[in-house]
């Protein structure tokens, strides 16, 4: 869930017919239709409730995206040992690092030697309608109904999860991230964050508005608020200016759906979808962010510097603010930093644009039309949909990785805490999108901390009255958005850096509006305007 970028853009796709008949999902008995077992020996049928899911072993091969941050080897993690157990099946865990993931998945794809599912292996939607188009994927909905109680439950108690996984032509074609959207904190993910013993020490309170803010960054860097007598202090810091900009859009009124759409919201004076790069909104923003720059409040490698060393330097205690998950890695400084609130702009405008939707990973698990044995499959992805299976996901295994404490609630075991790769042997959560359900109750990761908890509820009073969940788009409509969207996301991204930067003088901004005309903006929202009038409708 660390240092991702903005959310990723929702497609869709119209499936062949003909794929339904051959993966959906058996009669309603309880009992699937039986396969041949391949390398598994012998035919398993598969029970619709409780465990074992099948009587006789079956093996089933996953392709997986592995983060730095996770085990090096599934295939020796305690939870699926014991997960293959209980359920019978046994997975053999096919892991690619996430920097070479796209590629080494696609490849798969287009040679036809298909594992039986994709999890963790961040496929995006415009991934899901070409594959599942191509009859590589295959739809859940039978599968769904009949072989996933918790997931089933969980649409019916959250449609937004239905909204945002049924694609125009009524078929789901993938298992999602979703987060509770009661735990606040972790939907918000990473916060901007405030060192309350820097304000201390310059006699400032907390900023509310972007120009206390921007005075408060002054005063850290010319201030020596650390009191060493050394100008060392750093006023911002992150890997990028993404986060910031998402952080403050709010401050000019941009964003106001939420940063699941980080480029597209609902302009409140006209009631049309708005794109906000091209709004001069945004050009004051920018132009804000740009003095940041010039005035040298950011870590100095601020557009080359990676996240785990943005999160090296801040144990030295320099940073007046920094945008991370929280402070915890920081050794002796983590207790120094407090969540900042919305900012109120210049304008009078207070909110928090970087809300996200609770469905937050549309991709996160899906089935291939190699899969002998699809309705086991389903069973087994299931079971994380609930309380039990999400707290075995995110805990381990109960008295080794975490105790069940005398209110009932769970927490991390001491040993578990002491080490941060003592983790590691339990369970694999770690680097985000994976196919589960997360929730107050059975995770205690860096966004359950006491500190994460309020900056939350400092926030909540300036969310969007509405956050959209990802739209979803026709085939028909696929080819032509996807190109447009690499095009315009690409300027838009170069053409941001060079006017924060003062590469791009703000004179330009005009021709700046022009070219995105030129390259199909309009086409682009037309594409966005009929998917959100489809959403409305769902």
């Amino acid at each position: 869930m660390k240092w991702k970028k903005g959310a990723q853009l929702l497609t869709t796709v119209l499936m062949v017919t003909g794929i339904l008949a051959g993966c959906s999902g058996g009669s309603g008995s309880g009992q699937a239709e039986e396969r041949p077992g391949g390398e598994n020996s012998g035919k398993s049928s598969v029970s619709a409730t409780g465990f074992p899911i099948v009587q006789q072993p079956i093996t089933l091969n996953f392709f997986a995206g592995q983060a730095a941050s996770a085990p090096p080897d599934w295939n020796k993690v305690e939870i699926w040992k014991e997960y293959a157990a209980k359920t019978n099946v046994n997975v053999n865990w096919q892991l690619t690092p996430v920097d070479s993931l796209t590629e080494k998945r696609n490849l798969l794809l287009a040679g036809g030697d298909l594992p039986d599912a994709f999890h963790t292996a961040r496929f995006t939607s415009v991934d899901l309608a070409n594959y599942g188009a191509q009859g590589l994927l295959i739809p859940l909905n039978d599968l769904i109904d009949q072989y996933a109680p918790n997931f089933k439950a969980l649409m019916e108690k959250h449609p937004e999860i239905k909204k945002g996984l049924t694609m125009p032509d009524g078929n789901i074609y993938s298992l999602p991230t979703f987060y509770d959207p009661d735990f606040k904190s972790v939907v918000i993910g990473s916060e901007l964050w405030i060192n309350k013993k820097f304000l201390s020490a310059l006699g400032m309170k907390e900023p509310t508005t972007t120009e206390e803010f921007y005075q408060y960054l002054k005063a850290v860097k010319t201030g020596d608020p650390n009191g060493n007598g050394k100008n060392d202090e750093i006023p911002y810091a992150a890997s990028g200016v993404g986060g910031l900009l998402d952080q403050l859009k709010g401050s000019w009124g941009l964003g106001n759906r939420g940063n699941t759409h980080p480029r597209v919201d609902m302009d409140p004076d006209t009631g049309k979808l708005r794109f906000i790069p091209a709004d001069p909104k945004y050009k004051e923003l920018l132009q804000y962010v740009n003095r940041l720059y010039k005035e040298n409040l950011f870590i100095p490698e601020i557009l080359t510097i990676k996240g785990n060393e943005v999160l090296a330097k801040g144990k030295d205690g320099l940073y007046g603010s920094f945008m991370y998950t929280n402070a915890d890695t920081f050794g002796d400084h983590k207790d120094d930093y407090t969540g900042a609130n919305a900012l109120t702009g210049p304008g009078g405008e207070r909110l928090f644009s970087r809300a996200r939707s609770p469905l937050v990973d549309a991709g996160a698990f899906a089935i291939t039309s190699s899969n002998k044995y699809p309705e086991a499959t389903m069973r087994w992805a299931d079971y994380f949909y609930s309380e039990e299976g999400s707290t075995m996901f995110f805990m381990g295994i109960k008295d080794k990785s975490y105790v069940v404490k005398p209110d009932g609630s769970v927490d991390y075991t001491d040993e578990y805490k002491a080490d941060p790769e003592f983790g590691k042997k339990y369970v694999t959560w770690a680097g985000g999108y994976y196919p589960a359900m997360l929730t107050a109750k059975t995770f205690k990761g860096g966004e359950s901390s006491p500190a994460n908890l309020e900056a939350a509820k400092k926030i909540e009073p300036y969310y969007p009255e509405e956050v959209w969940p990802p739209f979803t788009y026709t085939q028909d409509e696929v080819a032509r958005f996807t190109s447009l969207e690499t095009d315009i996301s690409a300027y838009v991204e170069e053409m941001t850096t060079k006017f924060v930067t003062g590469d791009a003088p703000f004179s330009e901004w005009d021709n700046y509006v022009a070219t995105l005309k030129k390259m199909g903006l309009d086409d682009y929202m037309d594409i966005y305007n009929q998917a959100y009038e489809r959403y409305k409708k769902e």
